[in-house]
């Protein structure tokens, strides 16, 4: 199998951290990990560049790691802090000389459709991003000869989708996960898995919550992502997590 590169461009919440106005322990700190911008992955495997969730900060995020190339930008939800940076896609679409594929659940390109009306125009303004469209059910896909199981996650009222490339799989805003679907994640080397708080939230695990998830999937190694200020500082929680589990921090890097 071939190795799958991934490099966490956020691992933050939708107010990322430091939150705006926000005088807490967590915001003040002066540890680089307890900087989180909204989260995000970017994915190599096969040759091919994929991105997941094109947040506020995409635009940093991008040029922090100096990416220079993406064949698809695949999405797991259609909120704002997944969504509000896809005008800037636009870099790509110069680069390459090509529109950027766009991977999502209906509801997801609606979405996008509103957000970014000027993007699908017909007649279309110079300059606008160049998109290709495809949409994608909790069904088995490929891009460019890559195979991605999506596994459908609930966040709060909303069905989204979290994905597995070969042994690596990311889940991301989720407070419920089936049976049949923690299935789909079973055998994965590495498993990334949101995490908001220590205390309970309606639309996202809590930290118990999610190592309760990792213990039934069984992964070599798992991520904890999109956490908030109130999670606490890097260092405290990851002090308190077992051997094979760790906090992500913007700018990782993992093979599998």
């Amino acid at each position: 199998m071939s190795p799958i590169q991934v490099t966490f461009l956020g691992t933050g919440t939708s107010q990322g951290i430091p939150m705006i106005a926000c005088d807490c322990e967590v915001c003040r700190s002066h540890d680089p990990r307890d900087k989180r911008l909204r989260v995000s992955v970017h994915i190599e495997t096969q040759g091919k560049s994929f991105i997941i969730d094109t947040g506020p900060d995409f635009r940093q995020q991008i040029l922090r790691e100096g990416i220079k190339h993406v064949d698809a930008v695949i999405y797991t939800h259609e909120h704002k802090d997944h969504t509000a940076g896809m005008d800037d896609i636009r870099g790509f679409n110069y680069a390459q000389k090509s529109s950027i594929p766009l991977y999502g659940q209906k509801n997801v390109i609606d979405q996008l459709k509103r957000e970014f009306a000027y993007a699908f125009d017909e007649n279309k303004y110079p300059g606008v991003p160049e998109i290709e469209v495809h949409y994608i059910e909790n069904k088995p896909f490929e891009i460019e000869g890559v195979s991605i199981i999506p596994i459908k996650v609930r966040h709060y009222f909303i069905d989204i989708l979290g994905f597995r490339f070969g042994d690596f799989t990311y889940i991301t805003d989720a407070n419920f996960i089936s049976d049949e679907e923690l299935e789909k994640a079973k055998g994965s080397k590495i498993l990334v898995i949101n995490a908001l708080r220590k205390t309970t939230h309606v639309s996202h695990f809590t930290l118990s919550e999610a190592l309760d998830v990792i213990e039934k999937i069984k992964p070599e190694k798992a991520y904890i992502t999109h956490l908030s200020h109130m999670m606490g500082l890097h260092a405290e929680v990851q002090a308190e997590l077992p051997d094979h589990v760790f906090l992500a921090q913007d700018g990782l890097k993992i093979t599998i």
